[in-house]
């Protein structure tokens, strides 16, 4: 029995709402090892600013907390032990369980119109308007229909129509948030 996608986001995901966090992605294929169920996890969704919006309190609030080694050996032992009774794949597989990181893969509509005002690269399995890849500004989603300008190009892809996207980090950014944290000057000059 082939393991389906739906079938295994319907199995996964209220193990990992139930220890307060949210599924981002899933993944699920043979690779050069074997086969590997890789799951990304996250804080789960509020109204407030999410961890990437309010890294370590750099803004003067209160940081939001990350997912930690303790989120993914959780749902890693939930998970795992669901899977082996619903049997669901049904041949030997691993299983990795990580927070999304910096690049967190964009699903959903919600994940679109949440982190509207970032970068991001969005790949489709069809062209749109001549294109099968869109890198740029997220300017929304509504009714199945993301808006991103690349380059002052306002352009309308559908969600069903997304093979992957995720999120481009702002490397100037991150390296201004980390010498907040640290107290401590990056030398980014050529040598």
């Amino acid at each position: 029995m082939k393991a389906n996608f739906a079938d295994l986001w319907n199995l996964v995901d209220p193990y990992v709402t139930d220890a307060n966090l949210e599924l981002v992605e899933l993944e699920f294929g043979r690779e050069p090892e074997g086969f590997v169920l890789r799951l990304y996890i996250d804080v789960q969704r509020s109204d407030g600013p999410t961890d990437l919006e309010n890294s370590a309190g750099v803004d003067g609030t209160e940081p939001r907390r990350h997912v930690g080694h303790e989120d993914c050996e959780r749902v890693s032992r939930d998970v795992s032990a669901a899977l082996d009774v619903s049997q669901t794949i049904t041949h030997a597989y691993r299983l990795e369980v990580s927070s999304p990181g910096i690049e967190r893969p964009l699903r959903r509509e919600v994940d679109f119109q949440r982190f509207k005002g970032q970068r991001a690269k969005v790949r489709t399995h069809n062209a749109v308007d001549g294109r099968r890849n869109f890198s740029g500004m997220l300017q929304g989603a509504n009714d199945g229909i993301l808006l991103i300008d690349c380059d002052g190009l306002e352009c309308r892809v559908p969600i069903a129509d997304i093979a992957k996207a995720h999120l481009l980090p702002d490397w100037a950014e991150e390296f201004r948030k980390s010498e907040a944290r640290s107290g401590v000057k990056h030398d980014r000059s050529a040598s």
